[in-house]
C-alpha cells in the first residue's frame, strides 16, 4: 500500500531551517519543498520522464515568492502534460527558447530577412528596395527597429506614423503602412509571430486621394513660379521642383536623380529604366528602354546650382535627415502645399500642365508622349518612336525650358502654335 504523505503546512515551510546538505520535504503528488544549505526553498516537482523511465526533478518556483497554492496549480499543469507523455521539463526549455527567439526577433531583423528574401526572389530591383529600405530607416526603425516583432500593436504604429499623416504626406503613410505589413505578412509566415495585429493599420489613416494630380491651367504657370520663388522654401526644395518641371519626369524619378545619370558632355540625364514607372505588361515592359533625357541650358543651370550641396554626394537632391539618401518622394508636394498651392498644383499635376501646354502649342503628341515615357498604344509605332524622338525631344524641352523663363521673367506671351 502506498506511503500516505501528510500535506505541508505555510507554517512548516516557513520554519524549515537549511542543513549541512540540501533536502526535501514532501508535501504529497511528487511535490516537495527543496531547503538548500544557503536557506533559499525551492517548490520541486519529482516525476519520471515519458519514454526513458528516468526520475528527474523540474522547479516549480522559489517560496515564499510563489506560494504553495500557485505551486500546486504549476504542479498540476506538469502533471497534464506527463499524463499525454510530454516531458514538461522539455516543454517549458522549448516555450523558453521560443520566448527568447521572439526577444531577439526585432522588427528591423525581420525587416532584414524579408528584404533579403525579396532581393533573392527578384521583387524589386536594386534602386526600389533601396527607397524603401530608406524609407523604413527615416521613419520606422528610429522607434520601432529594436522592438520585437510580436510586441507591434496597433497603437504604438499609429504614433509613429500619425505625425507623417498631419505633415499631409499621406502617399508616404500610404506606402509605410503597405510596408509593415509585407513585413509581418513574411513574419507569420516564417512562424515568428502567430498573427498579425497590423493587417488593418492602413485603416487608420486618411486614404491619399486618387483623383488628383491637381494642375494649375496652362496660362497660370507664372503664378506656379511666382509660389515656388517667392517662399521661403529651401534652396535644393525649390530647385527639385523646377527640375522636375523642366525635366517633365515623375515626382519620385526627380527626387532619385544620381549625378551618375547625369552626362554633362552630351547634356544628357539616363534614367535606368528600373527607376521608372512600371507600365504595360511585362513583355512591353521588357522590351523598353532606359529613358534618355535631353537636358536645356535651364535644366544644367539648376544642376550647377546643386553642385555645391550635394556634387560629393551620390544624390542631386539628398535627404535633409540622411545625406546619404535621396529626398522623399513627398518632398516637392509638401513643399508645394506650403507654398500656398494645396489643393491647386500637385507635383505630378506639373507633368499634366506640361503636356498640356506642349499639345497647345502644337508639338508632335507623339514626341510629347516620349518625353513623358508614356506607353504607345500602338505598338509597331512604339518602336520607332524609341529610336526617332531624340532630336525633336531636344527642340521641344528647349522650347518648354524658356518658357518656364519667361514665365518667371514675367515675358510669357499666349501660345500660338510653336513656330519652330
Amino acid at each position: 500500500m502506498p506511503k500516505t504523505v501528510k500535506p505541508l503546512t505555510d507554517n512548516q515551510c516557513k520554519h524549515a531551517k537549511p542543513k549541512d546538505k540540501q533536502y526535501t520535504l514532501s508535501h504529497g503528488g511528487g511535490m516537495g519543498l527543496r531547503i538548500m544549505p544557503s536557506g533559499k526553498k525551492e517548490w520541486i516537482l519529482r516525476y519520471t520522464k515519458p519514454y526513458t523511465k528516468v526520475r528527474t526533478a523540474i522547479q516549480l518556483g522559489i517560496y515564499p515568492a510563489k506560494t504553495m497554492k500557485q505551486a500546486q496549480i504549476k504542479r498540476d499543469e506538469y502533471l497534464a502534460l506527463l499524463a499525454d507523455n510530454k516531458d514538461p521539463l522539455e516543454v517549458r526549455n522549448e516555450q523558453s527558447r521560443k520566448a527568447e527567439q521572439l526577444k531577439n526577433n526585432t522588427f528591423r531583423r525581420v525587416a532584414e530577412l524579408w528584404m533579403k528574401n525579396k532581393r533573392k526572389q527578384a521583387k524589386a530591383n536594386p534602386e526600389t528596395a533601396k527607397d524603401i529600405w530608406n524609407s523604413l530607416e527615416n521613419h520606422i526603425f528610429p522607434k520601432l527597429g529594436k522592438r520585437p516583432i510580436n510586441d507591434l500593436k496597433p497603437k504604438l504604429v499609429e504614433a509613429v506614423i500619425t505625425p507623417l499623416e498631419a505633415k499631409g504626406s499621406l502617399e508616404l503613410v500610404k506606402r509605410l503602412c503597405q510596408r509593415i505589413n509585407e513585413i509581418m505578412a513574411f513574419a507569420l509566415n516564417e512562424e515568428f509571430i502567430t498573427d498579425n495585429p497590423l493587417a488593418q493599420i492602413k485603416d487608420k489613416f486618411k486614404t491619399p486621394s486618387t483623383v488628383h494630380n491637381p494642375s494649375l491651367e496652362n496660362k497660370d504657370l507664372p503664378v506656379l513660379m511666382a509660389a515656388i520663388t517667392d517662399t521661403s522654401m529651401a534652396i535644393p526644395t525649390r530647385l527639385l521642383i523646377e527640375w522636375q518641371l523642366h525635366t517633365m519626369v515623375r515626382p519620385n524619378e526627380a527626387a532619385g536623380s544620381k549625378w551618375a545619370e547625369i552626362d554633362l558632355d552630351k547634356n544628357i540625364w539616363t534614367i535606368p529604366k528600373g527607376r521608372m514607372k512600371k507600365v504595360g505588361t511585362t513583355k512591353q515592359w521588357e522590351e523598353r528602354k532606359d529613358h534618355v533625357i535631353p537636358l536645356s541650358e535651364q535644366a544644367i543651370a539648376i544642376l550647377k546650382q546643386m553642385k555645391p550641396f550635394s556634387g560629393h554626394l551620390e544624390y542631386v537632391f539628398p535627404n535633409q535627415r540622411n545625406r546619404q539618401s535621396r529626398a522623399g518622394p513627398d518632398s516637392a508636394n509638401n513643399a508645394l502645399k506650403r507654398a500656398g498651392l494645396q489643393g491647386k498644383q500637385t507635383a505630378h499635376g506639373m507633368r499634366t500642365m506640361a503636356s498640356s501646354t506642349l499639345n497647345e502649342a502644337q508639338f508632335n503628341a507623339d514626341v510629347i508622349e516620349a518625353a513623358l515615357y508614356h506607353l504607345d498604344p500602338n505598338k509597331q509605332r512604339g518602336t520607332y518612336n524609341r529610336t526617332n524622338y531624340f532630336k525633336q525631344r531636344c527642340v521641344m524641352m528647349e522650347w518648354w525650358s524658356n518658357r518656364i523663363e519667361q514665365a518667371i521673367n514675367g515675358e510669357m506671351e499666349e501660345l500660338d502654335g510653336y513656330n519652330g
